[in-house]
């Protein structure tokens, strides 16, 4: 039996109900709710667990809203480029390695490899959630994933001295008569072929925003996400042994060497590293988020990070290191 309780009732001369005060519904857990028996058409509760009002329509429960304790996080995850490298003092230097994957569901902006944007995460308030900021691969190796909750980008691909390019977020260029390695879909684009205007050269690792090509690292894209356009996520450079102009990196890529060491990519660019008979090392990755100003975040020491206020959102942005998060 349920008691109503009150500390007065009045005459109310219009066809609605009037309370002055607020109404204090039953709360119940959502396991509680679905719990309950005897339950008829118009019978309402307040869902704990949810934070929304919930009414029962004869069969099953219906919230009125989704629920109240989330937040829209809008992101960038850019994962770490691929190093390059050749055969050391002998003749074959290595193409350029490719970009990290390049996740965005900012505004309108793509994602690498051609992909649209993606839809921001909703995320439940006070609750943790795994972000990692992925290494750049050094000398003959692929660079790292980034992670923000449940997006990951996948690292960029390395090239060598020998041999085809790495598959990785951006597929890093072949060697000299090598093939380049392939982008992953919606995160960026394929190496090019070694082969490229000499007997000894390499291909241009892959970029988000287009596939290497002859030498040159392909192009990486912009986005405003942080409040201002910065262009990332750029291809390395393939090198060369004599002949040929070594080629050039993108959006922070490395440049090819000329039979000396291969351009290393600039930091939190995910971008590749540049070929050459020695190592070039791409670019460590980098992880963003932006939400409302209304909502702040706890985050884990092991996090280099800085937060901007801008306007009605802010931006935090993740330059390092792995740990937990959590929005309130």
């Amino acid at each position: 039996m349920s008691t109503l309780e009150t500390n007065s009732i009045g005459k109310y001369s219009g066809n609605n109900v009037s309370i002055d005060d607020a109404l204090n519904l039953k709360s119940y857990t959502t396991a509680q709710r679905d719990a309950l028996t005897g339950m008829v058409a118009g019978d309402v509760v307040y869902n704990s667990t949810e934070g929304t009002i919930d009414f029962y329509n004869g069969t099953a429960w219906f919230s009125t809203s989704g629920s109240t304790f989330s937040i829209t996080v809008s992101y960038l995850v850019i994962a770490g480029g691929g190093g390059s490298g050749g055969q050391g003092d002998g003749d074959y230097p290595s193409g350029g390695g490719g970009a990290g994957g390049y996740r965005n569901s900012y505004s309108s902006e793509t994602s690498g490899g051609g992909g649209s944007t993606e839809t921001p995460l909703t995320l439940t308030l006070n609750t943790s959630y795994t972000i990692t900021v992925g290494g750049g691969g050094p000398g003959y190796t692929s660079g790292s994933n980034s992670v923000l909750a449940s997006v990951t980008s996948t690292g960029g691909g390395r090239s060598r001295g020998t041999g085809s390019g790495a598959s990785g977020g951006s597929g890093g260029g072949g060697a000299w008569n090598g093939s380049g390695g392939a982008g992953t879909a919606n995160q960026g684009y394929n190496g090019a072929n070694g082969g490229w205007g000499g007997n000894y050269s390499g291909g241009g690792g892959g970029g988000a925003g287009s596939a290497g090509s002859s030498g040159t690292g392909g192009n990486g894209l912009s986005s405003s996400i942080t409040g201002s356009s910065v262009g990332r996520a750029g291809g390395g450079g393939g090198g060369v042994t004599s002949g040929p102009t070594p080629g050039s990196g993108r959006n922070g890529g490395g440049n090819g060497s000329d039979a000396g060491t291969g351009g290393n990519a600039t930091a939190n660019t995910g971008s590749g590293g540049g070929g050459g008979r020695h190592p070039g090392s791409g670019g460590s990755g980098l992880v963003v988020a932006r939400y409302s100003s209304s909502n702040s975040m706890t985050i884990d020491a092991g996090l280099t990070y800085t937060t901007t206020d801008l306007g009605s959102e802010k931006v935090t942005v993740f330059t390092a290191g792995t740990g937990t998060v959590s929005w309130s």
